[in-house]
Formats: C-alpha cells, structure tokens, sequence
C-alpha cells in the first residue's frame, strides 16, 4: 500500500467521537459499571501517559512536568510519581487556583508529596538539561483563551528545544470545537483518552496536536456498547461504502451525471470537475458549458460528453441524468443564475457547489435532495456572517448550514465535517496542506456527485467522497511532498482508494 504519511495512525484511533459536554458522564457511568473509582481512572490515565511516553523518548532522562489546577494536572502529578520511581530526573511546576483542587486531582498531588517530590510554582527558573516536557495544564473543559500563568509557560513550553508530550490535549485548543483563542501548546505527540473529541480532529487541531494517540484506558468493552453521536472516518473506512462491482454491470448501472458550470475563462473548473465524476466510476458524464469550452474540454478528456449550455441542453439534462452537479465555473451573472433556476427545481439528487453556493446566499432555500460543499468563505456568506465566525465553531457553523438549507452539508477545511438534517455528523479524519491549492474543490465535486451516481445516500455519498479525495492527496504527498500539489494529480491515485478491494490487497 503506498505510504500515506499520516499525522496520525489510522488503527491506533476509535471511529467515535464524543462531544466535550459528555466527557464527564461517560467517565462517572464507565466507572461505576466498571466497579472503579474516578482516581483509579485518573491512575490509569497517569499509567498510559507514561507507558507512552516511555515508548516514545525511552532514553530522555530528565522530563519537566507542567501541571494545571484542575484533573489534568492530576493525570501529570501520576505521570510525575511513575517517572521518579522508575529512575528519572523529575521536575514539577504546577499552577494554583482559587478553589480547591478536584479531589482524584488532589489524590494524585499528595501521592507525589509523599513520594519525596517537590512542587515548583510557575515562576520556578527551568533547569538545564530538559529532554522531554509534559503538558498537563489544561483539559478539555477550556473554552476561552488561557490566562498567565498558563499562557506564559505555554510560551515557555514551545520556545525550547526539547519535545512536548500533550495529555488527553494541548493546553489551550479548545477541545469541544478546535479553535484556539489564545496561546496553545504545540505538542509532537498528544494522548488523549476514553473518546475522541471534535477539537482534536477539526479547526486549528492539526497545527498543534501533533502525533495523535489514544487509549481507552481498558474501557474498550463498555465504550463499544454506547452510541456515539459522531463519527471519525478515514480511508480504511471506504470499504463499508464501496463495494466491488458484479461482473455483469454495465455503464447504466453507475450512474449518469449531469454537470452544469465553466462559464467563459473557467473550462478548467468544470473540467477537473467532469473528470474526477469519471475517476471515481461514473458511467456517463455529461457536461453543459459555455461553447468556448467544448472543443478544450473534448481534446483534454475524450470521455466527456460536452454541449453548449442552453435552456433546452439543460432541460435535456435533467431528464437524462441520475444525478446534477452545479457550481464550478458558473459564475454569479445571468447565464449561470438562468441554469441554477432550471436545476432548483429538480427533484433528483443533486450537489451545488462554488458560484451556486454564492447565489443560493442570495435566495436561500430549503432542500432535502441537496449537498452543499462551501468553504469556510462561503459558508460564511450562506449564514450572512464572516469567515472568522464560520472558523471560530465549525461544528456549530455546520449544523447551522444544515438547519437552514437542509440536505447534507459538507464544511470543508482540516478537518472537513459532513452533517446531515437528520442529525449525522463525522470528520473526514483525512487530507494535508497540499489541498490548499485551486481546483481542489472542484475535483470533490465530481467525487461526490459521482458516488451520488452510484446509488449511495446524500450522506454517504458526501463522506465517502470527502474520504477518498483526501486519502488520495495523502498518497501523493507521501510521494512528492505537499508543497505544489495539483488538484490533477489525485487522480493517479483516486484510482486506489474508490475501488478499496485493491487497497486491501496492497496492505
């Protein structure tokens, strides 16, 4: 299989996620059925964290600790008592609060006071010689920006030179949603227990959690039996959508695609867009733009069917095709505000995408036969707001999408969430920064639409395309790097991931 180089090891994660609000029951409820205490918990989170951290830095002998007033402080004072016993030069600097530290976090300091340790407060001058630094300053109970001193030895942390190890979060991400409002810990590595949270897969996750791990600290039989209300996805994912295909199918039975878009100056949009509807197993497509694209179109891509886009092409269209994309290349005058009136009114599934989504800001409608596929921009002009709100609660910004235009919302980003009106929601746990580049957009489009085509659901359309156009960018950035990477250049590798019978034989 090639080499995906992900930021994090896809078997090592659970495909639940669980909101932030719903950390604490699941601890008390796991714990009770489980006959333990919340410190023995708390234990095994200490024990975890530093089984880890062996396994990661087994030579580092000297480990600064940081830790919080709060129960990850307590998981750090654990870690800290298990680093002394086992030999190692152990350094604690811990934050005092105004209240009284949680009990199984206070369990856990006294445990390390009586164990010979000291407690150095913040203004403690770091020794010479640190290898490794643990962050257990913050939880996941955070939703505003850290103060001091939290945030000066968050800066502390990240200006030097040794490893920063995260427990259950970086200090300052905001784990219910990902955004971070003030100083964050940059870890290399972060271990996060019991659940995933959504602000470790989405938002600003990615340019702090570094290598993400898990542990369900031996929850795992009781975990299994709940339901969770999110889901992570990754390409090991695919082949619960994807199965292989009979023999006997022909063209008909994958789906004709109708795609409208590539207004004059914009054939390469509806291009990549026709293309990546092919790609991904499309039987027909069919391409309605302006007449100044039809012969480029035809020359780079023989496969397409390519006409002019005219009242009557579209009406034809719409009877002829399974499923409509719109968007790419539409442009905002007119012509593309003329076919966008045609297509509205079609009951059959369909996606609207780029130009469509800035004139649907303008007349909003309610859809359930829809997926929108905005970024954060346009999302942001659909719910009438600025970008920096859209970013700022992206799993808020998604359900409001969906609560005012229906059908299946697709927020794309890192972290790209897909939520349905019917309450669906997951992360495409997938993708790098070598998507941030033009056309990238227009190539999921005709992913989707194209597995719209071949019978899958809205919803299991938008995720299953959201998954492989990602887990594509990732093989070719194992091979060339992420820096000029093309939306073109997925498609020598979607090839892998739409037909995952063939990915499961590499493995």
């Amino acid at each position: 299989m090639t080499n995906l180089n992900k930021q994090s090891n896809p078997t090592s994660l659970p495909y639940s996620v669980w909101p932030v609000e719903a950390m604490a029951r699941l601890e008390r409820e796991a714990a009770d059925a489980l006959g333990i205490t919340l410190f023995e918990l708390m234990q095994r989170a200490g024990d975890a964290a530093f089984a880890q951290l062996r396994a990661l830095w087994p030579d580092a002998q000297h480990w600064l600790i940081l830790c919080g007033h709060g129960n990850n402080g307590g998981d750090g004072f654990i870690v800290a008592r298990l680093a002394q016993s086992a030999g190692l030069t152990v350094t604690v600097i811990a934050c005092e609060g105004s209240k009284p530290l949680p009990e199984e976090a206070d369990q856990a300091r006294d445990a390390w006071l009586a164990a010979g340790g000291v407690i150095h407060d913040p203004s403690y001058v770091w020794p010479d010689g640190i290898e490794v630094i643990v962050d257990a300053l913050l939880g996941t109970g955070l939703n505003r920006a850290p103060n001091a001193p939290y945030a000066d030895l968050i800066e502390q942390a990240n200006g030097h030179a040794a490893p920063v190890f995260a427990v259950d979060i970086p200090s300052g991400l905001v784990a219910a949603n990902g955004t971070a409002p003030g100083a964050v810990i940059a870890a290399s590595h972060t271990l996060t227990f019991i659940a995933l949270k959504p602000g470790l897969l989405t938002g600003k996750a990615r340019d702090y959690t570094g290598q993400l791990h898990f542990h369900a600290l031996s929850l795992d039989a009781w975990l299994s039996q709940q339901q969770a209300p999110m889901a992570r996805f990754d390409a090991s994912s695919l082949s619960g959508w994807l199965k292989p295909r009979k023999p006997t199918s022909h063209k008909g039975d994958h789906g004709s695609l109708a795609i409208i878009g590539g207004d004059h100056g914009t054939a390469g949009a509806i291009r990549m867009t026709g293309e990546a509807a092919l790609r991904a197993g499309a039987g027909l497509v069919r391409v309605l733009t302006h007449k100044d694209n039809i012969t480029p179109l035809l020359t780079a891509r023989p496969e397409l069917m390519v006409q002019e886009l005219s009242d009557n092409a579209v009406d034809q269209a719409l009877e002829w095709a399974d499923v409509i994309v719109i968007g790419p290349g539409l442009g905002q005058g007119e012509w593309g505000k003329k076919a966008l009136q045609k297509v509205e009114n079609s009951q059959k599934p369909m996606l609207w995408d780029a130009d469509a989504l800035n004139l649907l800001a303008i007349s909003p409608d309610k859809r359930q036969n829809r997926i929108l596929t905005p970024h954060p921009g346009e999302a942001a002009r659909l719910l009438n707001c600025k970008t920096s709100e859209i970013e700022s609660d992206r799993l808020h910004s998604a359900r409001e999408l969906v609560k005012r235009y229906g059908g299946v919302v697709v927020l794309k980003g890192a972290g790209t969430i897909i939520a349905s009106e019917a309450g669906e929601m997951a992360f495409a746990d997938v993708g790098n920064a070598g998507m941030a580049s033009g056309g990238m957009g227009d190539v999921l489009s005709g992913i989707i639409g194209s597995l719209l085509g071949q019978k899958l659901s809205l919803y299991d359309a938008a995720c299953a395309g959201c998954v492989a156009h990602g887990a594509a960018a990732e093989a070719v950035s194992a091979r060339v790097g992420t820096r000029g990477m093309l939306a073109t250049d997925l498609f020598s590798e979607l090839y892998l991931f739409v037909n995952p019978e063939i990915l499961n034989k590499k493995e």
